[in-house]
C-alpha cells in the first residue's frame, strides 16, 4: 500500500511538471508560430483562436484539429472536415503547414484557452522633477483600540504585582524570614528602582497624550489622539511591569523553597563536558535512573518512559512565539516595515523613474507625438534589418504586400505621415496588424517607420485604402 501511494504521488508530481512545461512551451510556440497572423481574443489576418479547440470538439472533429494545424490544405482537399471548409473562406491566403506534434498543439491551445487579456490603463505623464512619496495619515481610531488593550494589560500586570507583593509581605512577616530580609534588601532596592522608573515613564507618557477638547474633534472621531510613539511608550511600560511580575514570582518560589525540607545531597558522578552539554540540550535521563520515569502501562512487553521534551526544542518554540509578536507589531500594528504589496509598489515607482531616466539618457523617449523622419543611412539600414526579420511574412521582402497591404504605392489605409506610420506599427490595428511595442523599443519603431517611407514603389498587391499621398 505504501509503495502504491508513493507511486501515485510521483505520477502526480511528474504530471504537474509536465503540464507546466507544456504551458510554458505553448506560450513560446504561439508567439513564434501563430502570432504573425492570429490574435488570441479577436480576429486578425486569421480568426481568433480562443475557444477554437472547443468548437472543433463540439463539432465532433477534435482529432481533425491536429491535421488542420499540421497541413490545412491537405485536410480541405480531403473533404473530411466541415470545420475546415468553413474556416477556409475566412482569409484568401491558406494557412501554412506547421511542423508541430499533437502534444505541442495541445500546449498551444492550453495557453490560448488560459490566456487573460491585460487590463488597459491610461498612461499619465509623470513629472520626473517632483519626487512624492505616499504619506499615510495616522489611524487614531485603530491606535486608540490598541491603546485600550494595552491599558487593560497594564492594569492586569499592576493587579498581579499587588497580589504577589501582598503574598510576599505575608511570608516576610514570619520569624523565619526576618533573618533573610537583609539578603533580600538589595533585591528590594532593585524593585523600587524598576517600579520608580516605570512610574516616571507612565507620568511622562500621560503628559504626551493629546486629549480632544470640546469642538476640536471630528464627528465620530476618537476622544483621545494616540500616536504610534504613545503606543511604543505604553508597550515599554507593560514590558517593565511584566519583568517585575516575573521577578516577584521568582522570589515567591524562592521563599517557598525555603519552607520545604531540604533533600539529602547525593554526590553526583563526574560528568564530562560533552555529556553536560548533551544533558542540557536533551534533558535525557541516565539509563540507571530510567526506572523513576517508567510509566505503569505495558503493551506486548514494551514499556514507555515519561521523558520531558528536549529543552532545545522548547526554547525554539518559545523563540517562535517571541518572533511572532515582533513580526505582528513590526508589520501589522506599528507598520515600521512594509508588507509585500506596499514594498512592491514602492519598488515599482522607483523602477518607473529609473526606466524614464534610462530612456531619456539613451534618447529613447520617442512617441507618436515627437517622432521625426530619419534619413541617416545607419538608421535606415537598422530599420531594414528589423523589417526583414519581422515584417516580410505579411508584407514581402520589398514591401510589395501579400497578407498585408502594399507599402510602396501611394495608397495608405491609416496615413502616410511618419507619426501615423509610427503609431500603426506601435499599437497595431483592428484589421490584423499586430502591435510591436512589446517587441521593439521606440527607436527601433522609428527606424522601421522611416525605412517603410523610404521604400521605392514596387509592383505588387493591389492598392488598398482611400488616403492617397499627394
Amino acid at each position: 500500500m505504501k509503495t502504491l501511494l508513493n507511486t501515485f504521488l510521483l505520477i502526480v508530481v511528474l504530471t504537474s511538471f509536465q503540464y507546466m512545461s507544456w504551458a510554458a512551451d505553448g506560450a513560446g510556440l504561439f508567439k513564434s508560430r501563430c502570432n504573425t497572423c492570429h490574435m488570441i481574443d479577436k480576429n486578425s489576418t486569421g480568426p481568433k483562436l480562443q475557444g477554437a479547440k472547443q468548437k472543433w470538439t463540439d463539432a465532433g472533429e477534435g482529432e481533425l484539429l491536429y491535421k488542420w494545424v499540421q497541413n490545412s490544405t491537405e485536410l480541405i482537399s480531403s473533404g473530411k472536415s466541415a470545420m475546415a471548409k468553413e474556416i477556409a473562406g475566412f482569409s484568401p491566403t491558406a494557412m501554412p503547414a506547421q511542423a508541430l506534434s499533437n502534444e505541442e498543439i495541445d500546449a498551444v491551445f492550453s495557453y490560448i484557452d488560459s490566456y487573460v487579456p491585460p487590463v488597459e490603463t491610461k498612461s499619465e505623464v509623470a513629472d520626473t522633477t517632483k519626487v512624492s512619496d505616499p504619506q499615510m495619515a495616522t489611524d487614531y481610531k485603530g491606535n486608540l483600540s490598541i491603546f485600550n488593550w494595552l491599558l487593560v494589560l497594564t492594569l492586569i500586570l499592576i493587579l498581579a504585582i499587588i497580589v504577589l507583593a501582598g503574598t510576599l509581605m505575608t511570608l516576610m512577616k514570619s520569624d523565619y524570614f526576618k533573618t533573610k530580609l537583609k539578603t533580600l534588601q538589595n533585591n528590594s532596592n532593585l524593585f523600587i528602582l524598576i517600579i520608580s522608573t516605570g512610574a516616571l515613564m507612565m507620568s511622562s507618557y500621560s503628559y504626551a497624550l493629546q486629549f480632544v477638547g470640546p469642538g476640536e474633534g471630528e464627528k465620530n472621531g476618537p476622544w483621545l489622539l494616540v500616536e504610534t510613539t504613545d503606543l511604543l511608550a505604553i508597550l515599554v511600560i507593560d514590558i517593565i511591569l511584566l519583568v517585575v511580575v516575573l521577578y516577584l514570582r521568582h522570589l515567591f518560589y524562592q521563599m517557598l523553597a525555603m519552607v520545604k525540607p531540604k533533600k539529602e545531597v547525593v554526590e553526583a558522578p563526574v560528568i564530562s563536558s560533552f555529556k553536560k552539554v548533551n544533558q542540557v540540550l536533551t534533558a535525557a535521563v541516565p539509563i540507571e535512573q530510567e526506572h523513576k520515569i517508567l510509566m505503569e502501562h505495558e503493551y506486548d512487553g514494551i514499556q514507555e518512559l515519561d521523558n520531558n521534551l528536549p529543552p532545545w526544542w522548547v526554547w525554539g518554540f518559545y523563540a517562535t512565539i517571541v518572533f511572532a509578536f515582533i513580526y505582528l507589531f513590526n508589520y501589522h500594528i506599528f507598520g515600521v516595515s512594509d508588507l509585500q504589496i506596499k514594498a512592491y509598489d514602492k519598488e515599482m515607482k522607483v523602477a518607473e523613474k529609473e526606466v524614464q531616466a534610462y530612456l531619456e539618457k539613451m534618447a529613447m523617449n520617442v512617441d507618436e507625438n515627437s517622432v521625426t523622419l530619419m534619413t541617416d543611412g545607419a538608421d535606415l539600414a537598422a530599420g531594414a534589418s528589423t523589417f526583414a526579420a519581422n515584417c516580410v511574412a505579411c508584407h514581402k521582402a520589398k514591401g510589395e504586400g501579400e497578407i498585408g497591404p502594399n507599402l510602396t504605392d501611394k495608397h495608405w489605409i491609416y496615413g502616410y505621415d511618419i507619426k501615423e506610420v509610427f503609431k500603426t506599427i506601435k499599437y497595431g490595428t483592428a484589421n490584423g496588424m499586430p502591435e510591436h511595442s512589446s517587441k521593439f523599443n521606440p527607436v527601433q519603431i522609428q527606424q522601421v517607420a522611416s525605412y517603410v517611407l523610404s521604400l521605392p514603389e514596387t509592383k505588387g498587391k493591389a492598392a488598398q485604402g482611400d488616403i492617397i499621398e499627394k
